[in-house]
């Protein structure tokens, strides 16, 4: 037997008490600072463009130009079938009255009435910060509700838009870090069948969560990270899941040389050593991977990297650090009921003996390798025809999963207003060139009016807005704001500038357009590099990344049948690029931890039965791994936003496609059908190669 010095990593008879101290004082540091990480989230990046594109610079224009233009607007709603009252139409004036201590700049313009003699708009900007302009719409809504019998009443516009954003998200922090410790703490309790050993990674992980809160709070503080409720969100539910997918993985391991060593410190070397590879290699992909969004222009897809490279670095440190001293301190009577005893014949025993399941199902791929990879092939290709079912462009009234009141507004307004009454598009242009501009913009067909030019106090720049007559999410009306730059971009010396939401859905397409062109390649080649590096070889890398690209494509196909029939079938723009790097990352957590044991297996063994075997032995812990990830990314269906729900869709059934699948069929039937040149150049595909006779075990003294 060979005798291996002790990594440096593993815990020992006295430095497993020193590593839980150093974790006790971190956390002890580390909690109050966790907590405060909603005071530094700015939920602005989220509709937040690059400062290049023509809506951020009209804006920016705006900004500087009419200072007291840029508060959010409310817009009160008053409609009633069949033709306003007197009594109606009081009521609106009585409100109007009442919202000049809340208008911005003290002045609520009269009432708008709609053509149909039905409605009425009162509009005006609300003053104040966030937490004054919540407590003026509270009021502002509490106003609306005195109305005379039979007329409705709702207020929409940004301002309430913005209210109800913060009311659906009350809370929500503690909701979704329950929903998945619960989800995590049951499927860990069906994994273990242990009444104890369940809490040990649980209770790991969410440690590591709390660090990672902390460091993600002084890198807001002080290094200007940009963090938003979404990143957040996602911070917590990747934690939880790649941190018990690590635990899940060391403690398989673990309870292995558990049976071939007397002493639980020499067993925890050796599992530390043999899987420490697997799940740096995992880290180390999904990080960098994450941190290659860097090189996105959309704010909150780039916010999004550092965020989440920041959880997998908490989440690496605290499996192979303090979990592995827990787990020595604590003993093997943690795996009661099923006490992993050591037993000398256990030495030489084939594990894979213990796999029943997984035994058959590496049998079965075996035996016909090429028609299981090519069933599977088919199987991921027909479910990717699903993607039919998906379209890109999320309305605005269709964000949030349930009915709220800037929503039922804007459709009230809609039934009585041209489509963009509410938000028109805002041209900014050189005051001398007002007159130009404004004809202009009268030529442009879906423009349904053009209001009088706005001038700046300083007199060099004028705001006209021109109202469209399609909603401004719809497809006409971003057409008609393009003809409209163009009408008004070219006015000679105009210097024009076209803002407002249905510009900035314009800018918001193509931006993201340009990230999905940069940071796709970016991410496939960083994880092919660390793919090369891994295993040493060429073919075997890009087989992975094939299959995991096949993978992405599926669930994306297959998210598209559950997403149309849960009637959300319409994607938010950020969802593709964002479900692709998760998808492509985590995905290849899985074949790393099934490619990194075929290598070592092969060495010992040869190329096909050293796949087999590792097929075999891996088989239970990576669906384990894969059903906790897939339920903790589910778990982000909790939040009322559809963009969270179609993210738990997507990453949810990808993940679980990767398992079953791609891990468990594509990957080792196509690794088997083309023999030991999925290990090229490597030495292990080399005809001369003859496989290493040894017991899978190394010896490592304990310390003393």
């Amino acid at each position: 037997m060979t005798r291996n010095k002790r990594t440096g990593l593993a815990p020992g008879r006295r430095s497993k008490y020193a590593m839980l101290v150093f974790w006790l004082v971190l956390i002890a540091a580390a909690g109050p600072l966790a907590v405060k990480l909603t005071e530094v989230q700015d939920n602005d990046t989220l509709g937040a463009l690059p400062a290049t594109a023509e809506a951020s610079r009209a804006l920016q224009r705006a900004e500087e130009a009419l200072p007291d233009s840029q508060q959010p607007l409310a817009v009160a709603v008053y409609v009633r079938a069949g033709g306003l009252t007197d009594a109606d139409r009081a009521k609106a004036e009585a409100d109007r009255t009442a919202f000049l201590g809340y208008a911005d700049s003290g002045q609520v313009p009269p009432p708008v009435p709609s053509e149909d003699g039905q409605a009425l708009l009162v509009s005006f900007p609300v003053a104040g910060d966030a937490g004054q302009r919540a407590d003026a719409v509270a009021d502002i809504k509490a106003q609306l509700e005195n109305a005379p019998a039979g007329l409705r009443t709702a207020l929409t516009g940004p301002a309430a838009a913005e209210d109800d954003v913060f009311d659906a998200f009350a809370g929500m922090d503690a909701t979704l870090l329950l929903a998945t410790a619960a989800t995590v703490a049951l499927l860990l309790l069906v994994t273990y069948r242990s009444p104890v050993l369940w809490l040990i990674p649980l209770v790991t992980v969410a440690l590591a969560n709390q660090l990672a809160s902390a460091v993600v709070y002084l890198l807001a503080r002080h290094a200007g990270l940009a963090v938003d409720f979404q990143s957040q969100s996602i911070l917590t539910v990747l934690v939880f899941g790649v941190g018990v997918d690590y635990a899940l993985l060391l403690i398989a391991r673990y309870r292995e040389e558990l049976r071939r060593h007397a002493d639980r410190h020499a067993a925890m070397a050796v599992a530390l050593r043999r899987s420490y590879g697997a799940i740096g290699a995992s880290a180390a992909t999904v990080a960098i991977g994450l941190l290659c969004l860097l090189a996105a222009d959309l704010p909150s897809t780039r916010g999004l990297g550092p965020v989440g490279a920041v959880g997998i670095a908490a989440a690496f440190l605290a499996m192979t650090t303090l979990l592995p001293a827990v787990l020595v301190i604590f003993g093997r009577w943690l795996f009661w009921p099923f006490v992993p005893r050591y037993s000398p014949d256990a030495v030489k025993l084939d594990v894979a003996a213990e796999h029943g399941v997984w035994r058959r199902i590496a049998g079965f791929v075996g035996r016909r390798p090429r028609p299981v990879w090519l069933g599977t092939a088919a199987a991921l290709v027909a479910l990717s025809f699903g993607i039919g079912n998906l379209s890109i462009g999320l309305p605005g009234d269709e964000t949030f999963t349930t009915e709220v009141g800037s929503i039922t507004g804007q459709r009230m307004i809609e039934a009585h207003y041209p489509g963009g009454t509410v938000a028109p598009a805002e041209v900014l242009a050189a005051a001398r060139s007002a007159d130009q501009v404004v004809a202009a913009a009268r030529t442009v067909p879906g423009v349904a009016e053009v209001g009088e030019p706005e001038p700046s106090p300083d007199g060099r720049w004028v705001r006209v807005a021109a109202v469209l007559t399609h909603p401004p999410d719809s497809d006409a009306a971003l057409a008609t704001v393009d003809r409209l730059r163009d009408a008004v971009h070219a006015v000679p010396g105009a210097q024009a500038l076209v803002g407002g939401d249905t510009a900035y859905l314009i800018d918001e397409e193509r931006t993201v357009g340009r990230d999905n062109r940069i940071v796709v390649p970016l991410v496939l080649a960083v994880v092919f590099v660390i793919l090369v590096l891994l295993l040493r070889a060429l073919v075997a890398p890009l087989l992975l990344l094939a299959s995991v690209v096949l993978s992405y494509v599926a669930a994306m196909g297959a998210a598209g049948l559950i997403l149309d029939a849960m009637g959300y079938p319409k994607l938010f723009v950020g969802i593709p690029l964002q479900t692709f790097l998760f998808l492509v990352a985590l995905g290849v957590d899985y074949t790393i931890f099934l490619a990194t044991r075929a290598r070592e297996e092969t060495a010992r063994l040869g190329h096909r039965p050293g796949v087999l075997h590792a097929l075999t032995v891996t088989g239970g812990v990576i669906t384990s791994a894969g059903v906790v990830l897939a339920a903790t990314f589910g778990a982000l269906s909790v939040l009322p936003l559809v963009p969270s729900v179609q993210t738990a869709v997507i990453i949810s059934v990808g993940v679980l496609l990767d398992t079953f699948l791609v891990r468990s069929l594509l990957v080792p039937a196509l690794a088997l059908d083309l023999g030991p040149r999925t290990w090229w150049p490597s030495t292990l595909a080399r005809p001369a190669f003859r496989p290493v006779a040894a017991p899978p075990v190394e010896r490592v003294p304990a310390e003393s």
